[in-house]
């Protein structure tokens, strides 16, 4: 078996070998004449896929040989008798008469094996062989411009021939960016790119044709010459700005076109603050430290090291002195994305209460000559003075004192139940001494709603009463002392007093009482807060509002009276009504403020429906004619609208050229204008440059819009007004 499966093998590379001789001569003919028809780089792209057609050709011929091809070939061979298929059978399925049949096959076999390969045909190979080369001397040796003896040659038709045969051959652009952006260089067969700024760029080209002379054409007019090196045309250019460019050479080129060259410049770098959230931070009283982080980015790199600016600010009023120092910091991370970190000692910067740190990175890129610098939002962290800290820990505890205070009504109601229903548990005296202090709650309570009716505090509170003056039916308390005789039946002029308000305007407390008690709500808002101001609130409130207040005031009043009494049982009728009133003053549907009236001019009754027109400013509006923005460009597209005319691309491009900054893509309009310069007779360029005037064309501003026509019984009616006139 062995000998068969190389006998087999070499039948099938001699039917490959054929194939490919017979093949090749036909492929390498076809390349030639693709190379003289279209040039050296089309016919090296028809060559290849030939000769992988030559080579898949042979594999298929040679797969052709398989084993039914096999079995045909050995059973010719007198030694094997017909009997081949028996060597590629499976031993199980043979009896012993076969496998005996089977075993002298292959004992014939190793001693005389049949050679199988197929014969070569040298006849075909020979006349494939004197084709092919006749048609690659053909196409290579066949003259330019037809079969025409040297003699007879014209000079001129010569040159004509020559400057139609001028075609870009091979192209090759070197690409070298600035050292800084840390890119390699690169070359491509591209003469479309996108570069960065300031790159030095290298063009490469070769002609199939003698151009006497060549360069690289800039749209806005200016010239790159390009030198001949042998069969190179090379030229060198810094790459400073944007362009388009083509190629013209002398003869003109065969089929030219228009280049683009983008340039991305350096974008400066830029900072983001990480540590603190906040621009202004107020220090804490026994702060010492202050974390800093930045993150500054940059498309080519940020500069490993940076500068942090600290300002201590010291001072207040006209005489604040500022000191500043710079500290060196060093960045982490990647170039293009670095973090810069530093905790500030407060101590060691000098810094004490009262003074401001302010703080401010500044960063700068590796661009050359110049570096592009940046810098972070300033950060300020204020240190409070020992005032501030006072007036913050004591604002703290009027924020924590108030609200024990300030009770509401039905937590006065809640308070009086409670202490009814542990009267009996209680003494008589702790059971008034605590009566007395939810009178005061009511006290309190009723002065603030009386605040929105217009009234003034009734001045320092007192302290509360001891158990040697308490109140007796018989004896007015110390808050009643300010308002009457006791409490009597309905409080007729105390309640006139407590509703009405004071006519005086005092801060300080009346004469004749004592000094202020520490902890009293209503002391703290005198001292501290502004309490006088609430009058104004007065007017807020609707008749009807302010009328169900009053009631509330009123009930308030009597509930104060019996509980400073000790009386908390009669005091619970005039609180749940005080609720009641309070409920329907919160439910009020509207509150409104008039506070002056509007002052509108009298109608003079006798020009009423008159059509005099006297001392009436006239109507007519002004409109002035504006000019019509960038009459070129709109000259320019008026003409490509018109399938006749020819538009003045000479001055297109003088506009092109004073506008280009104010242009999103000035290359594509400059495009646009050079493709329709070299086929004036394109109508999807004269489109496409028309498209892009549009998106250039200044939009008009907004102008007086004309007034609608009036319908024919207003224009009737103006009709009789001009008639009068």
């Amino acid at each position: 078996m062995i000998a068969v499966q190389r006998a087999w093998q070499r039948a099938r590379r001699r039917k490959a070998l054929i194939s490919i001789a017979l093949l090749l001569p036909l492929a390498l003919a076809a390349a030639a004449v693709a190379v003289r028809l279209a040039g050296l780089n089309l016919g090296t792209a028809i060559a290849l896929p030939c000769l992988l057609l030559v080579v898949g050709s042979a594999t298929w011929k040679a797969r052709q040989l398989d084993r039914r091809w096999l079995v045909r070939q050995l059973d010719n061979h007198p030694v094997v008798q017909d009997s081949s298929d028996l060597l590629f059978a499976s031993s199980d399925a043979l009896n012993p008469l076969q496998q005996r049949q089977r075993a002298r096959l292959r004992d014939a076999l190793g001693q005389t094996m049949p050679d199988l390969r197929p014969r070569w045909p040298w006849r075909n190979l020979l006349l494939c062989w004197l084709g092919g080369l006749l048609v690659i001397a053909l196409a290579l040796g066949w003259p330019q411009g037809g079969v025409t003896t040297t003699a007879l040659r014209d000079p001129a038709a010569a040159d004509a021939a020559s400057a139609v045969a001028t075609r870009l051959q091979s192209s090759r652009l070197q690409i070298q960016a600035p050292v800084y952006t840390g890119q390699p260089a690169r070359t491509q067969a591209a003469l479309d790119a996108k570069v960065p700024q300031d790159s030095a760029l290298s063009w490469s080209l070769r002609f199939n044709g003698t151009p006497t002379t060549a360069a690289l054409q800039l749209h806005d007019g200016s010239r790159i010459a390009l030198k001949r090196d042998g069969e190179q045309w090379t030229a060198q250019w810094k790459a400073t700005r944007p362009t388009l460019y083509r190629i013209v050479t002398e003869p003109a080129l065969v089929q030219p076109r228009l280049y683009r060259l983008d340039v991305a410049p350096d974008r400066p770098p830029s900072v983001r603050v990480i540590t603190p959230d906040r621009t202004l931070v107020l220090a804490s009283p026994n702060q010492r430290e202050w974390a800093l982080q930045f993150e500054a980015s940059d498309d080519f790199g940020v500069a490993a090291t940076a500068e942090l600016q600290i300002t201590l600010a010291q001072g207040s009023g006209e005489n604040i002195t500022f000191r500043e120092q710079r500290v060196p910091l060093t960045g982490s991370r990647p170039a293009t994305l670095r973090r810069f970190a530093r905790t500030l000692d407060l101590a060691a910067l000098g810094a004490q209460p009262g003074n401001d740190v302010i703080a401010q990175l500044h960063v700068r890129d590796n661009h050359t000559p110049k570096a592009q610098t940046a810098q972070s939002t300033s950060l300020i962290l204020r240190l409070p003075s020992e005032e501030q800290v006072l007036g913050e820990a004591m604002e703290g505890m009027v924020k924590k004192t108030l609200p024990a205070y300030f009770r509401s009504q039905r937590q006065i109601i809640i308070d009086a139940e409670a202490l009814i229903k542990a009267r009996p548990t209680l003494s008589a005296e702790e059971f008034v001494k605590r009566a007395d202090a939810i009178g005061v709650d009511q006290r309190i309570l009723r002065l603030r709603y009386g605040q929105f009716l217009g009234e003034e505090a009734e001045g320092a509170a007192k302290p509360p009463p001891t158990s040697d003056s308490l109140p007796t039916s018989d004896t007015p308390t110390a808050d009643h002392d300010d308002h009457g005789d006791g409490h009597g039946d309905g409080h007729g002029d105390d309640r006139e007093h407590a509703a009405g308000g004071h006519d005086d305007h005092d801060h300080g407390p009346p004469k004749g009482e004592g000094q202020p008690v520490f902890g009293s709500a209503t002391d703290v808002l005198s001292e501290y807060g502004h309490t006088h101001d609430h009058a104004e609130a007065a007017t807020l409130l609707d008749p009807q509002t302010r009328a169900t207040l009053k009631a509330a005031l009123d009930q308030m009043w009597s509930s104060e009276g019996e509980l400073r009494q000790g009386r908390p049982q009669q005091a619970l009728p005039f609180a749940y009504k005080a609720l009641e009133f309070i409920k329907q003053v919160q439910q009020a549907e509207r509150i409104y403020l008039a506070r002056v009236g509007p002052e509108l001019p009298p109608i003079d009754e006798g020009r009423r429906m008159t059509g005099k027109r006297d001392d009436l400013g006239s109507r007519t509006l002004s409109i002035t004619a504006v000019d019509a923005p960038d009459p070129t460009i709109g000259a320019v597209w008026q003409q490509l609208g018109k399938s006749g005319n020819a538009p003045d691309l000479d001055a297109l491009s003088a506009w092109l050229g004073r506008n280009q900054s104010r242009l999103t893509d000035p290359l594509s309009l400059a495009a646009a204008i050079e493709e329709l310069r070299l086929t004036p007779d394109c109508s999807t360029c004269r489109a496409t440059l028309r498209a892009q005037l549009w998106r250039a064309l200044l939009r008009p501003s907004p102008q007086v819009q004309r007034r609608t026509a009036p319908d024919p019984m207003a224009q009737r009616y103006l009709d009789a007004l001009e008639a009068t006139r």
